[in-house]
């Protein structure tokens, strides 16, 4: 299943580690820190130039990669429960 996070940008679900909220993680140090290493290795992905919401820690082809969005980690944690895309998927094929 997939999971659209903005823009233009999908990813499975499979790959989803967590799904975290901007506003109440970035209060931690550690996880400011923790953003701060994966910019600087390349990992982070910017899905929009807007205010972000949350952000999406995923496990691809063995590489930590962090996706900045701008919808809320709420609204994110609804469409993969519901299954928003198996509808998406259906129509693709």
């Amino acid at each position: 299943m997939y999971l659209h996070l903005g823009q233009d940008t999908v990813i499975t679900t499979k790959s989803i580690i967590g799904i975290f909220d901007m506003d109440r993680c970035t209060v931690s140090k550690k996880t400011r820190d923790y953003l701060t290493e994966a910019e600087k290795k390349g990992n982070v992905v910017n899905v929009s130039y807007e205010l972000p919401k949350s952000f999406i820690v995923c496990k691809e082809n063995g590489k930590i990669m962090v996706y900045i969005s701008q919808l809320s980690s709420k609204t994110l944690y609804k469409r993969n429960k519901e299954g928003t895309y198996k509808i998406l998927q259906s129509k693709i094929n």
